[in-house]
């Protein structure tokens, strides 16, 4: 029996092993951004270093606002970047270091405010040696950054009509509610396919949105996985942790 169980433990960690991966988070820190670091340092420690990943959590605006220290080393050998940022404008190096990261392939996992990641407001002054990237949301991510509703929170939220899909394992939707706002993301693009919507209650405007959805960039189809939970009280929900940690899974399938 002995012999057995140390054989099925060996077994085990070599499953984890063939499935670990190279995770680089990037993440602000700053009031508007929903306590990202914290959130993505407990996501990392609680969640993905257990299943064998290693997770490089590169901080923003340390010390030098909008530049992202060490990115484009951690980027080099990166299985999947984890993106939960809000109108930060990277020194170019920086920025085509996430573009080759796309343009090579490999996938992208967008949290909340990766919605406007790279997008200045009119009223931003935008240092000449830093450089934008407004149409990322559209292009990449596949939805709009339309603004957002505050009414009927919290939202709820349900699955389409249709839609089977291994990131819902384990995931009870209706366990889920959105506390911050609903972004306005439609319309999406035509190869995006919504997995969860988020629905307003009384007094909001907004129609139904989607809250998390897949897609495919560039000529070597990077894998794209994108939701706009992730707020503080998102993340203490169990059933959105699993959504992001089968988000991580299904990014990484080859």
């Amino acid at each position: 029996m002995k012999h057995i169980l140390l054989a099925l433990a060996l077994l085990c960690s070599l499953i984890t092993a063939s499935h670990a991966a190279n995770i680089v988070i990037m993440a602000v820190e700053e009031p508007d951004n929903y306590d990202a670091v914290n959130s993505m340092k407990g996501f990392a420690e609680k969640e993905l270093r257990p299943l064998g990943h290693q997770v490089t959590v590169v901080v923003g605006d340390r010390p030098v606002k909008h530049h992202f220290e060490d990115l484009v080393a951690a980027l080099k050998d990166a299985d999947l970047l984890i993106l939960f940022s809000r109108r930060r404008f990277l020194p170019k190096e920086q920025m085509d270091a996430v573009r080759a990261h796309l343009d090579a392939g490999r996938p992208l996992l967008g949290i909340r405010t990766a919605n406007h990641a790279f997008i200045p407001r009119p009223k931003d002054v935008v240092d000449p040696g830093l450089t934008i990237w407004p149409e990322f949301t559209h292009d990449v991510l596949g939805g709009e950054n339309a603004g957002y509703e505050t009414k009927g929170m919290p939202y709820t939220v349900s699955v389409p009509r249709g839609i089977k899909t291994p990131l819902l394992e384990g995931v009870n939707p209706a366990n889920i509610r959105g506390y911050q706002s609903l972004y306005k993301v439609l319309p999406l693009a035509a190869d995006a396919t919504p997995i969860l919507i988020g629905t307003a209650g009384a007094g909001a405007v907004t129609p139904p949105q989607p809250v998390a959805w897949t897609r495919s960039y560039g000529p070597d189809k990077a894998r794209v996985f994108y939701t706009s939970l992730g707020a503080p009280e998102d993340m203490q929900i169990q059933d959105v942790r699993r959504l992001l940690v089968n988000a991580v899974k299904w990014t990484l399938a080859p």
